[in-house]
């Protein structure tokens, strides 16, 4: 292996060239709509953050400017600017218009990088309406720059003081940096759907970054509004720092569990906390990237949690021998965690472009291992935080076992597979899940409009007897015992709990559909709040939906238009001039026809139905034990910073 220090055009191998990233963006990014915006934006960022794994940045700036564009600085080596063997190049050009090429793929340049493939600054490139890239070597200012990855310049030998950076960013200290890469990009409105960085997503980038990576400083700035807004982080604490952060607005039962150990030059970094809850939130990550669909290493990790908690409940006599054992579904109740690994990019497996999953078999039994021999010894030297954990653990098998004695009593002769369906729900005629649709309805009248006013071939109507269960806290064997929420389960066919299975779900578009006033946000809320806490797989897989009913009917003798917001009402009323309109105002669904509701709400046609979705699991996590959770001062504060943003029907 070449030094790692020596980073040259001599590092840099080419794979093949940049044509197929336009015609088919989504095989490099994910996709076209804001993840994948901000999955171009990780590429730059991770390119920077591989520098400080390499041992050379020590700090990383991220700029979102108001022309659009976003800037990303580092102060290591900078990309190499000398000709590459073989293509008469330099290693800057073919870095950034070439797909694949880079010092990642066994020139030594990196041993441990985010950037697994090479392709981020290509991709990005050829995503970019503009671009231009400078770098600092050698006492020396280099740019070039690109459209839609294609060089309009040669690359330029300049002064520092040339620096496009001058006009990006006013303070002199970054112009002054002797080494290191700027990348500033524009992203084409014609491939993204969206073209404008949201700053929480970005803050979630960083920040998880910020975590992972030691002895490295991020300085995130916003010019786009008048009020320049700026962020730094650095963390001392680790993953530690993480799992304590995840934990913020909860109670956590025993201090952090930390754990570190490198086996094979796989570095591996694991930390985890229970709190008092009964949800689970786990993060993983190779190489600072986010795995958010787990992987082996997760594998590893829940096998030896698993183990490792009924090993020491046994050896303090807490698991008698004829006890039910802890399960893994039992260890993830109340479970904050955050496995890492570090290993050398050319041996990892990713299961698609995004990196979302981890596929290298080797890793299990490593992770296993190392994770198992940390825990053992945890239990050991803090026998009370083990004992809290094993109890921990317990209580989940007792509410397993309770929740599977209530099903089998509520909903024998197998009613969770479908074999008896409750008398509220209206079935759909159409059997293939794919095209079926369940309206899940706030209240009798309404329900009872929706199911004249539906086609009944594909829709299925179930009213709701009124405000549902808050599922936030509550243990499977109440969900199953209270009739609305049992009625839904039976519903959908996949059952709860341990015994889901997704292919059995009847309906690939569940809607949930409530009056447009307060009560009808608060049955919406604690129904997703449900789904998400219970049921997250049918939100993962894109099959819940929030039906958008009309605010206003505005008449004019026989012209009638259907409005969803006041400002569309505005928009109409004004165009109107002189005309008088009539105008009505929907409290519930219950006052409208039937045909009205069809029409307005439930026809494919003509309805607005709202996808939901989890951009951001973490924030997810925190928003619901926020907003549904028992503790009080944090919404309250949320309410009190949000007040005047509340849109109130009075």
């Amino acid at each position: 292996m070449a030094n790692q220090n020596e980073y040259t055009a001599q590092n840099i191998q080419v794979l093949e060239g940049l044509e197929p990233v336009r015609k088919r963006p989504a095989m490099y990014i994910g996709s076209t709509d804001v993840i994948g915006l901000h999955e171009s934006l990780r590429e730059i960022i991770d390119n920077a953050v591989d520098e400080s794994l390499a041992g050379h940045a020590k700090n990383v700036w991220v700029i979102l400017n108001k022309d659009g564009s976003a800037t990303v600085v580092d102060d290591g080596r900078g990309i190499p600017v000398d000709e590459v063997p073989g293509y008469k190049k330099s290693g800057l050009e073919m870095v950034m218009t070439k797909l694949h090429a880079g010092g990642k793929f066994g020139g030594g340049a990196y041993k441990v990088s985010g950037g697994l493939h090479g392709v981020g600054s290509s991709v990005v490139n050829a995503l970019s309406t503009d671009m231009w890239v400078e770098v600092r070597r050698n006492g020396k200012l280099y740019r070039q720059e690109y459209k839609v990855g294609i060089p309009t310049t040669k690359l330029l030998e300049l002064e520092l003081k040339d620096s496009k950076l001058n006009e990006v960013f006013p303070d002199k200290r970054l112009t002054r940096l002797k080494s290191g890469t700027t990348a500033t990009f524009f992203p084409d409105g014609s491939i993204f759907q969206t073209v404008e960085f949201e700053r929480n997503a970005v803050m979630k980038l960083i920040r998880e970054r910020a975590f992972l990576v030691s002895k490295i400083y991020f300085h995130l700035y916003d010019f786009r509004e008048e009020k320049v807004k700026e962020t730094h982080l650095y963390y001392e604490g680790g993953i530690a720092a993480l799992v304590k952060k995840l934990n913020e607005n909860k109670v956590a039962i025993h201090q952090p569990f930390y754990f570190s150990k490198e086996v094979k030059d796989v570095l591996v970094e694991v930390a985890l906390q229970y709190n008092d809850g009964i949800s689970e939130n786990v993060e993983s990550f190779v190489n600072v990237i986010n795995t958010v669909n787990g992987g082996t290493h997760v594998t590893g990790f829940r096998t030896a949690l698993t183990r490792a908690m009924n090993d020491y409940g046994k050896k303090i006599g807490a698991i008698k021998e004829n006890d039910e054992a802890i399960t893994g579904e039992d260890t993830s109740e109340g479970l904050t965690a955050v496995v890492a690994i570090r290993m050398e990019q050319n041996n990892i497996q990713f299961q698609g472009q995004t990196k979302g999953k981890l596929g290298n078999t080797e890793i299990q039994p490593l992770v296993y291992s190392v994770v198992k021999e940390g825990l053992d010894t945890f239990f050991e030297e803090n026998p009370s935080d083990g004992k809290q954990i094993v109890a921990k653990g317990q209580l989940a098998v007792r509410a397993r076992l309770a929740a599977r004695a209530a099903k089998d009593a509520i909903l024998r002769k197998g009613a969770f597979e479908g074999g008896s369906l409750p008398g509220k729900l209206a079935d759909c005629q159409e059997k293939n899940p794919a095209v079926s649709e369940l309206y899940i309805v706030e209240g009798d009248s309404a329900g009872g409009s929706a199911k004249q006013g539906r086609d009944r071939k594909f829709q299925a109507i179930l009213p709701l007897g009124g405000k549902i269960l808050n599922t936030e806290r509550a243990r499977l064997d109440k969900i199953v015992e209270f009739e609305s929420l049992k009625d839904m389960i039976i519903a959908l066919g996949m059952g709860i709990g341990e015994s889901t299975n997704l292919d059995k779900l009847r309906y690939h578009r569940i809607i949930i559909m409530t009056d447009a006033d307060v009560d009808g946000e608060h049955i919406e809320t604690l129904l997703l709040t449900f789904f998400y806490r219970h049921m997250k797989q049918i939100i993962e897989n894109g099959y819940l939906y929030v039906a958008k009913p009309p605010l206003y009917k505005l008449s004019h003798g026989k012209e009638e238009h259907y409005v969803y917001s006041d400002d569309e009402k505005d928009v109409i009323t004004k165009a109107g001039g002189s005309k008088n309109y009539s105008i009505q105002r929907y409290k519930g669904l219950g006052e409208m026809n039937p045909e009205q509701l069809w029409e307005t709400t439930m026809n494919p046609a003509n309805r607005i139905l709202k996808k939901v979705g989890i951009s951001d699991a973490e924030d997810s996590d925190m928003v619901f034990t926020m907003l549904m959770g028992e503790e009080v001062p944090p919404r309250k504060h949320f309410i009190q910073e949000n007040a005047k943003l509340a849109n109130l029907d009075i």
